[in-house]
C-alpha cells in the first residue's frame, strides 16, 4: 500500500498563507527562497512549513525537506519511512520523540490525495482528493527536526507528517488519514509548552462533517506530473466502490 498521505497540493497565494496562519515575519519571502505553488507534492522536496521562532516569539515559515531526518541519524540519506509519523507511537519512537514534544509544525496544505485499493493485491486503484468543504489553505499536523553534519558544514531541517485513525467519510479508503490541525488550535500546538505533556489530545481525525473527497485522474501517481488540471473532479461512481465491488 502507498504511504499515508505520500502527495499533497499546496497553490494558495503565498499572501494568503501568510494572512491564514497569522505570520508577520516574512523572512523567507525577503530572503529570495522562493517556492512556486504545487498540484502534486512528493517526499523527499523541499516545502514550506509553519513554526514558532522561539527567539521572537512568533510564527515563521521555513523551508524544509519532506521526510524527518532525526537529529541522532548518522546520514541525512533518503528515508521513505519518515515522511509520516503515526500518532500511536510519537511518545515511543526516538526519531518521533523530541520532535513531538518540542518541534511541532504546521504544514500548509490545500488538499491532499489517497489511493484506494480495488483488489487485494492493489494492483486497480481509485485515486482521489480530499479536502475541506471551505476550499481554502489548512494545516496538517507535523514535527520537524534539524540534522547537523559531524563536521557541523552541514545542515537539514526536514519534517514528517503525523497521521490518525480516519474519520467516518474516508475509512473506505485508508486505515490512516493525516492529522489536521483546526485554526483554533495553532497557537497551542505550536507552542512548545511542557515538553512532559504534549497535546496527545489534538492527535484525533477531523470532523468529516466540514470535509470533502472527490475522484481524480491517475495522473497524479507520476511525479513529473505537477499541473492544475490533477485536481479536477472526474465523474465517480455513484457509490464508492470497494474491494468487492
Amino acid at each position: 500500500m502507498r504511504p499515508m498521505c505520500g502527495r499533497y497540493t499546496r497553490f494558495a497565494a503565498t499572501e494568503l498563507i501568510y494572512r491564514h496562519f497569522g505570520i508577520r515575519d516574512r523572512s523567507l519571502e525577503s530572503s529570495g527562497s522562493e517556492f512556486a505553488p504545487s498540484w502534486n507534492v512528493a517526499p523527499q522536496t523541499m516545502q514550506p512549513v509553519i513554526r514558532l521562532n522561539t527567539d521572537i516569539g512568533a510564527r515563521e515559515m521555513v523551508l524544509m525537506r519532506w521526510g524527518l531526518v532525526p537529529f541522532f541519524a548518522e546520514s541525512p540519506a533518503v528515508n521513505y519511512s519518515t515522511i509520516n509519523a503515526k500518532a500511536e507511537t510519537l511518545l515511543t519512537k526516538p526519531a518521533f520523540r523530541e520532535p513531538f514534544r518540542r518541534r511541532r509544525c504546521l504544514v500548509p496544505v490545500n488538499s491532499y490525495y489517497e489511493w484506494q485499493a480495488l483488489d487485494p493485491k492493489g494492483k486497480k486503484k481509485v485515486t482521489w482528493a480530499i479536502g475541506l468543504k471551505t476550499e481554502g489553505p489548512f494545516a496538517l499536523g507535523g514535527i520537524w527536526d534539524r540534522w547537523v553534519s559531524p563536521d557541523k558544514q552541514l545542515q537539514l531541517e526536514s519534517y514528517s507528517v503525523i497521521t490518525v485513525v480516519p474519520n467516518d467519510l474516508l475509512r473506505f479508503m485508508h486505515d490512516r488519514m493525516p492529522l489536521i490541525i483546526d485554526p483554533r488550535d495553532y497557537t497551542r500546538w505550536l507552542e512548545p509548552g511542557d515538553p512532559q505533556r504534549p497535546p496527545v489530545d489534538l492527535l484525533r481525525p477531523y470532523d468529516d462533517e466540514l470535509m470533502k473527497i472527490w475522484q481524480v485522474k491517475p495522473d497524479v501517481g507520476n511525479v513529473r506530473n505537477d499541473r492544475p488540471d490533477l485536481i479536477d473532479p472526474i465523474e465517480p461512481p455513484d457509490e464508492p466502490p470497494t474491494l468487492f465491488s
